[in-house]
């Protein structure tokens, strides 16, 4: 905690002369009553009101103190914080096209994708992660970050009815998908840069093939790991018919071969994943990659935090007051 204000502290000094005066000087004042003597009462037992005689005083001193602090303006920590981490700069470039509905995988292809991206982006809180989705075309939906909160907020709002709502074209262009994340790779200082690509098709859109991106991304030092989703065979596809939805078995066209090919051309590694399971240990394994170091920044936002302590100031005067009105009253 820290204090705005905090030339104010100096008044706390005052309680020292007040002190003084209460113990050395304020009984002075006080009316006497003189006595031959008082060996009578030497062990006459003294009433809870003796005892507390001095509690008045106690909370006049406490208010004092804990409005001399509201003064201060006390405020929670702000500063901006430099670190060295261990971390690399990653892109996540996902397919978003409407196949990604398909339910080979649990509940589905683009629900499992995300879950999983979700927890790989948990266990890496260093590391610089963006986002480039895909379908027809391709855009960037979060930029590199080390705010993985916000990050992750993004990649909970994907969803695959983008094409299918007439926002952007359908299809699959994984070209352009990986275009797009390296283009935010090519300005980074990171030792190792690394995109991963998810799709579960074969490139039929876009004006860049899946290997021309490929070379651009080798030639930036990009490697790319790119993971094939979709069972072997047919996979159960929900259609709305009538109202009601129906499940229909669509072909699973993965283009395993191009993407191997820009695996290896970028010294990354291919994947398939059939099933979520294989998803996840997927992840685990690109979780593995050299990690690099970097700078980051923290910022945390400044809160007044005076509330509390002229609360307390306001209590303590309200019961040294009625103290003083009721049990300590005191009559001339």
């Amino acid at each position: 905690m820290e204090f705005a204000n905090k030339e104010y502290l100096f008044l706390l000094l005052l309680l020292i002369p007040y002190v003084l005066w209460y113990f050395l000087y304020r009984k002075k004042t006080e009316p006497t009553m003189r006595m031959s003597d008082t060996y009578a009462y030497q062990y006459a037992p003294k009433s809870w009101r003796i005892r507390l005689i001095h509690l008045p005083m106690l909370l006049r001193m406490a208010a004092f103190s804990l409005i001399v602090i509201a003064l201060a303006r006390p405020q929670t920590h702000n500063s901006w914080g430099s670190k060295t981490v261990e971390g690399i700069d990653i892109m996540l470039s996902m397919d978003v096209s409407t196949s990604m509905l398909a339910e080979d995988l649990k509940p589905n292809r683009i629900e499992a994708a995300k879950s999983v991206a979700a927890e790989f982006i948990s266990g890496r809180p260093d590391d610089n992660i963006g986002l480039t989705i895909f379908a027809g075309e391709a855009f960037t939906q979060c930029p590199m970050t080390n705010d993985h909160q916000s990050l992750l907020n993004l990649l909970h709002n994907v969803r695959t009815d983008i094409a299918a709502r007439g926002l952007i074209q359908d299809g699959t262009a994984i070209g352009m998908g990986l275009a797009n994340a390296v283009s935010r790779l090519k300005d980074s200082k990171a030792k190792s840069k690394v995109v991963i690509l998810l799709t579960d098709g074969s490139n039929n859109s876009g004006d860049l093939s899946p290997l021309t991106s490929a070379q651009i991304a080798k030639s930036m030092g990009i490697r790319v790991y790119t993971i094939a989703v979709g069972t072997k065979g047919v996979a159960p596809y929900p259609m709305i018919v009538g109202g009601t939805t129906q499940y229909v078995n669509m072909a699973v066209d993965v283009d395993t071969e191009t993407l191997s090919q820009i695996a290896a051309q970028t010294d990354g590694n291919f994947y398939r994943a059939t099933n979520t399971a294989e998803l996840k240990s997927i992840y685990r394994d690109i979780d593995k990659l050299e990690k690099t170091k970097m700078d980051v920044k923290k910022f945390s936002k400044r809160y007044e935090a005076y509330q509390p302590f002229a609360l307390g100031a306001l209590l303590a005067l309200l019961l040294e007051l009625l103290l003083r009105l009721t049990v300590f009253r005191r009559i001339p």
